[in-house]
């Protein structure tokens, strides 16, 4: 009996070994680029995030803040399409004082780009960052 009660330990050490080595089980996180704040040239408007992988390409995600109040804080994400190479702009707008978050799924892209401005609602007018590369295929 007790030469069988061994087995019966060893079988069930070997059977939760190999579950937790499975690749369903293993939770190997997933990569992501992180990227810090931007501000526009007057400071009221602060964009941070990161870029991660999804499940059909890329994601870029983040928090834009809005710290002045009048007005808006725009984030315009600019990403560089890997088929056709053309440029596509996205931007994100603020108009409430405090932070919101945003998402944008861009695909498989080449390059990613993020600037920050002040606006209105309707459109970003100025006191902007310079582009800031965010993302680099292959760097």
């Amino acid at each position: 009996m007790r030469i069988g009660a061994r087995v019966l330990i060893g079988m069930t050490a070997a059977t939760t070994l190999a579950l937790s080595c499975s690749p369903a089980a293993s939770a190997e996180p997933s990569t992501v680029w992180k990227w810090g704040a931007l501000h526009s040239t007057d400071g009221w408007a602060t964009a941070w995030g990161k870029v991660s992988v999804g499940q059909s390409g890329l994601v870029v995600s983040g928090n834009l803040d809005d710290s002045y109040g009048k007005g808006c804080s725009w984030a315009l994400i600019r990403y560089q399409n890997a088929r056709n190479g053309r440029w596509r702009t996205h931007g994100v707008y603020n108009c409430v004082t405090g932070t919101g978050t945003f998402r944008k799924d861009v695909g498989g892209v080449l390059q990613i780009r993020v600037k920050v401005c002040r606006g209105t609602a309707k459109r970003p007018v100025g006191k902007c960052s310079r582009w800031k590369t965010v993302y680099t295929q292959g760097g």
